[in-house]
């Protein structure tokens, strides 16, 4: 690839110096060099820039032409690199945001008044899906993940680790009885999730050892929070996060079962993001205010 914009460059100090010699000296190179890139670009062009005398350079027709445009480009690059730079540094845009449904609605929103109340000029574009998306083709700058990280590109900062429980409500356990072991899951109503990277097995203890136990849902939802909701109107047992279902189990709408033989059911959530070294401002002003208030949401006290 050849660097026109720097053959334009010098072009603009010789026109602007007046001579080879003095573009060599303010350029840091030699005289020959300079004429060698002049002779290039007439050559290129298959025109001449310039008219030599023994005083002085002037420019020819088409090389006036080309000054003015030369001129005219990188003075727009010069503003494209500012503007650039001042969006990279500013504390202002918009930023997109993608996050599970259960965590969007517990975790950010809640908190998202107090941030505009920090920083007024960021307007948050916010999706919400339990779904895995591509932040390229999304064009989404920060995602918030549950589950192992693969190998990327990308950068993370890690939010928590919190447990699942399984959970029904008083009135669903009143009609099916409370189950006791692992075993008792197959005569209950279990409500599931249909993502592809989630096995329909849930993770527990049985005669003191770990067992997967495969569950049979009626209910195969897409999000957390339509099982949520789906276990609090008594459809079933439900295995969710204990961020989740803090408030409905502190309020008795739903009640922990098999909190004994729970085996380790935990997921990392992390904020996953590109940029590296170079992260926009206001990425990094909105993970700067979540991170730590999110972690305090997962981990209270």
């Amino acid at each position: 690839m050849d660097n026109r914009t720097g053959e334009m460059q010098v072009f603009l100090r010789v026109v602007e110096a007046g001579s080879f010699s003095e573009a060599a000296r303010l350029l840091r190179m030699t005289p020959s060099t300079i004429s060698k890139l002049i002779a290039r670009i007439e050559t290129r062009l298959g025109v001449r820039l310039l008219e030599r005398s023994t005083r002085r350079l002037s420019l020819t027709a088409e090389g006036q032409i080309y000054y003015e445009r030369s001129q005219a480009l990188l003075g727009e690059l010069d503003e494209i690199e500012r503007a650039v730079s001042q969006g990279a540094t500013a504390t202002g845009g918009i930023i997109r945001i993608n996050s599970s449904v259960p965590f969007g609605m517990h975790g950010l929103e809640p908190l998202l008044p107090a941030f505009w109340q920090a920083y007024p000029n960021i307007a948050v574009d916010l999706s919400l899906s339990d779904e895995v998306v591509d932040l390229y083709l999304d064009r989404t700058d920060i995602a918030f993940r549950s589950g192992r990280l693969p190998s990327s590109g990308m950068m993370a900062r890690r939010i928590g680790v919190p447990r699942r429980h399984i959970v029904a409500s008083p009135a669903y356990l009143a009609r099916h009885g409370i189950p006791k072991t692992a075993n008792d899951l197959a005569r209950h109503i279990c409500l599931s999730f249909n993502f592809r990277r989630i096995a329909p097995v849930w993770p527990l203890r049985e005669n003191g050892r770990a067992v997967e136990r495969s569950v049979n849902s009626l209910l195969l939802a897409n999000n957390g929070e339509t099982v949520r909701q789906l276990a609090l109107a008594g459809a079933g047992l439900a295995r969710l996060a204990e961020y989740h279902i803090r408030d409905d189990l502190a309020a008795g709408q739903l009640v922990e079962v098999l909190g004994d033989a729970v085996e380790n059911d935990e997921e990392e959530i992390h904020a996953v993001y590109l940029g590296g070294p170079h992260l926009p401002q206001r990425v990094r002003a909105f993970l700067d205010f979540m991170v730590p208030r999110l972690q305090q949401f997962l981990h209270p006290g």
